[in-house]
């Protein structure tokens, strides 16, 4: 019978061998992951109370008594001994405390109800979770149509859902938390107009009184339930803002009154047509200086809602009009004002701020502080060479904005409806949470997409339904107990609703409270010597241990040594942190992988903190093993962690019997080369001289040509002819001694650095190569020539125009001081100036001079 014997084709033989090795390597890193997964640090495993328990992320605490040793903090996944009775793992609990229907306007649609409008008062619906990212559910969180008529007939806006939720949740858990905000059809709108009534803003007070019934009728369009209101400000009444000269006090300029602070003309009302009066006969004023006092004005416009009327649920608009800048904290004390505002109301019954003189003005943050408390959206309504200030300032207070205002505010309607329907037609989520708590937002908006990590949306209208989902997160325990419950209010900006979240931190274990089951006072199991508490025992001041059972006056920390748990005075902590103190004796800690053991009398030592080499401890139990810290090397290896050779047989040479042939000295089983004038010695046995150069130069050309196709071999018939080896190819050569590499470096004729390596493995010669030769820059040389001569020819011309103008200038200044000269001539052009009359004496010879 003939055997016949079936070749596989070469790709199945290949994906068979993948396919093994793909086997193999899957069981390798599983081991692995075993290995680590038993290395890994339990986190629950080291609490030693209930509430250090529970405030670790996936923790729960056993209250089983007579565990045994059995850890009583556990991770709720590998629960696997303690009963169910007695195991506390606090869950989030979520409760809807108040949940009513979004209002859209006149009347609520039934058929809307499951869409978010449906939802009623309902003190029973509750949700519960113990997945670190749950999502509340709506279902049964909606009353009945007639119940959402009756809520709807009650007159309430309601433009946020739910309003109230009970929330009980545990550190670092993550709660997701769905709500929904819709702007309702006709919603109120309140607009206070604040306007600068300094002598540069007569003319807009006059347009502003022209524009006051288009202004009105403009927002009544918007909505019809509108109330307008208006007031006015200067400055302080003192120096250096205003003059003081009693003259001045009562007329500082034409046509004007007395300077004030602030002054409330008509507070918010629905009898529109008034503001054009009340504008009309408000009179303008003077100051000094260029900043004006509306910080002052602002800050009462705000907090006296009584006085000038905002109303509880409306939108509330504030428009501050001006063309100057604006003093704020710190600027008081240059007229002697120090005391700080206090951020209260201060109007008297003629609407005058009674207080301008006697308070600083408000800071930034104080306007913030009081804009957000009393969702107020202000609208910065100013001069173009205002914008840039009044745009940086709407950064910081929240819900707030600019606009360039005309010089005579002939755009004043445009401005506001341009604004409002920016400030309507955006929502954006804010809250007050504490340090403690991080609260997050997502939504999809109006995309109708997966939600995306935002707080704000835009391009909204009216009737539009946005879900916002709010992932509440408490980072840490307040040290404070009576902080672990909180109230969070988180709000839409600008407007005077919130879902409010009464917020109760799972802190603390109940079993740790009197009256508990399971808490007893002087507990025969913790000796009568102190408290059981959620099964473990907590000792009075006198006693310790885990049932008491020691006294600190059995304990002698100076003459009984035996009893001492620390190696000295100078020591901080009990048994080096490593175990606890029990009557003195050290009881050191267990680690998780029971083949690491921490021994010792103060547990100081430990078999798995020694010195590693190449990641093998004492570098492998066929070296040495650790004990106490250090490493206990086997014959034949020597150390710190036994990974040298205690003989010298690795470093001599085969046919030679010097050590390390005389040119280096043995270390660690390894020759290290001597470095001398020349160079320094190489090879696994220092062999190779500095000076020699090996076969490099017989490689050399076959490299070139092979690599670089350069050389004296660059023809490819004459360098498959002379060449018996193919380089390897590599990016960077490095040299491994060990397999008695030997490195060659040349410059070829391009005057370009190629580097290569080569070695004998069973007389077979392997050469590696650098992929990339290493060639200088090139020098672009006629572009440099011609540089230089476009440089003289430049320096020449100019030297010649600046002779031609120095020539040019003397050449002027000389006739022009010819010209000078000529007209200065004083004599007549009638005569000559060279003669001379001529002049003759006569003298009488008689005449003696008597």
């Amino acid at each position: 019978m003939t055997a016949h014997r079936y070749h596989l084709p070469a790709t199945m033989r290949l994906v068979a061998m993948l396919l093994v090795t793909t086997i193999v390597c899957s069981n390798i890193l599983n081991v692995q992951a075993q290995l680590a997964g038993k290395l890994i640090q339990d986190p629950c495993v080291n609490k030693a109370s209930c509430h250090e328990c529970i405030q670790t992320q996936n923790c729960a605490w056993c209250m089983q008594p007579d565990l045994g040793d059995s850890p009583r903090c556990f991770k709720n996944s590998i629960q696997n001994y303690c009963k169910e009775e007695y195991t506390w793992s606090p869950q989030t609990e979520q409760k809807f405390t108040i949940n009513r229907e979004l209002t859209r306007g006149g009347e609520a649609s039934a058929a809307a109800g499951g869409y978010g409008y449906g939802g009623t008062y309902e003190a029973g619906s509750s949700y519960s979770s113990s997945s670190s990212s749950s999502s509340s559910s709506y279902a049964g969180a909606y009353g009945s149509a007639a119940a959402a008529g009756a809520a709807a007939s009650s007159g309430e806006i309601v433009q946020i859902s739910p309003q109230r939720v009970s929330l009980k949740l545990r550190i670092n858990q993550l709660h997701s938390l769905s709500m929904r905000y819709s702007q309702a059809v006709d919603y109120p709108v309140d607009l206070y107009y604040l306007m600068d009534l300094s002598k540069s803003m007569e003319d807009d007070k006059d347009k502003l009184s022209a524009l006051g019934d288009k202004l009105s009728e403009t927002m009544r369009n918007i909505t019809s339930n509108f109330r307008l209101g208006f007031g006015s400000f200067v400055d302080k009444v003192l120096m250096p803002y205003v003059s003081t000269i009693p003259k001045k006090l009562e007329r500082p300029c034409d046509g004007c009154e007395a300077p004030y602070g602030y002054r409330n003309h008509m507070p918010l009302s629905t009898n529109t047509s008034t503001f054009t009066s009340e504008v009309s006969r408000a009179a303008v004023s003077g100051n000094l200086d260029a900043p004006e006092g509306g910080f002052d004005a602002i800050m009462q416009a705000i907090v006296c809602r009584q006085q000038i009327g905002w109303r509880e649920k409306a939108r509330r608009l504030l428009v501050f009009s001006t063309d100057a800048g604006f003093h704020y904290a710190g600027d008081g004390k240059l007229g002697g004002v120090i005391a700080p505002n206090d951020g209260e109301c201060h109007l008297s019954d003629q609407g005058l701020y009674t207080h301008s003189i006697i308070q600083d003005y408000p800071s930034i943050s104080q306007i913030n502080h009081k804009v957000k408390q009393n969702s107020i959206n202000v609208i910065f309504a100013v001069t173009a060479n205002q914008h840039s200030v009044y745009e940086k300032l709407a950064q910081h207070i929240e819900g707030s904005s600019s606009a360039v205002l005309s010089e005579d505010s002939s755009n004043v309607v445009d401005l506001v409806r341009s604004e409002y329907s920016k400030i309507s037609s955006s929502i954006e989520m804010k809250d007050n949470a504490t340090s403690n708590i991080k609260v997050t937002y997502h939504s999809s908006c109006l995309n109708g997409g997966a939600e995306i990590p935002t707080a704000k949306c835009d391009g909204l209208k009216v009737g539009d339904v946005v879900q916002f989902t709010a992932q509440i997160l408490v980072t840490s325990c307040p040290t404070d107990p009576r902080e672990w419950n909180q109230v969070i209010q988180i709000y839409p900006v600008g407007i005077n609703e919130s879902l409010i979240i009464d917020l109760e931190m799972l802190c603390s274990c109940p079993c740790e409270r009197p009256g508990a089951i399971g808490y007893e006072k002087h507990s025969p199991k913790c000796n009568d010597h102190g408290t059981l508490m959620c099964g473990i025992c907590e000792c009075d001041d006198m006693h310790f241990g885990h049932n008491c059972e020691c006294s600190t006056s059995d304990v002698h920390t100076g003459s009984d040594k035996d009893l001492v748990c620390r190696p000295d005075n100078t020591t901080q902590v009990d048994c080096n942190n490593r175990g606890t103190c029990l009557c003195g004796v050290c009881e050191c800690e267990k680690r998780q992988n029971p083949e690491e053991i921490i021994s010792g009398k103060f547990c100081e030592c430990d078999n798995f903190s020694c010195e590693r080499h190449k990641n093998l401890l004492c570098s492998g139990p066929d070296h040495g093993t650790c004990e106490c810290n250090h490493c206990v090397c086997k014959a034949g290896w020597t150390g710190s962690a036994c990974d040298c050779r205690a003989s010298n047989d690795t470093c001599m040479p085969p046919n030679s019997g010097e050590i390390c042939s005389g040119q280096g000295e043995c270390e660690c089983g390894v020759c290290k080369c001597k470095s001398t004038s020349e160079g320094r010695y190489s090879g696994k046995y220092c062999e190779k001289c500095p000076t020699c150069s090996g076969r490099c130069q017989e490689f050399s050309n076959c490299v070139q040509c092979q690599m670089y196709k350069t050389g004296p071999l660059k023809d490819e018939n004459d360098c498959a002819t002379n060449c018996t080896f193919v380089p390897i190819g590599e990016e960077k050569i490095v040299i491994d001694e060990e397999k008695d590499e030997q490195l060659c470096i040349f410059y070829d004729e391009d005057d370009c650095k190629f580097t290569f390596k080569y070695s004998e493995v069973n007389h077979k010669v392997e050469v590696h190569a650098q992929q990339e030769r290493e060639c200088p820059p090139k020098v672009f040389m006629l572009g440099i020539v011609l540089g230089v001569i476009a440089a003289i020819v430049l320096v020449g011309l100019a030297i010649l125009l600046l002779w031609k103008l120095l020539t040019t200038i003397h050449d002027r200044r000389e006739f022009a001081r010819f010209e000078k000269e000529r007209m200065n001539a004083k004599w007549d052009t009638g005569e000559n100036p060279i003669y001379k009359q001529a002049t003759s004496t006569f003298k009488n010879p008689m005449y003696a001079g008597k």
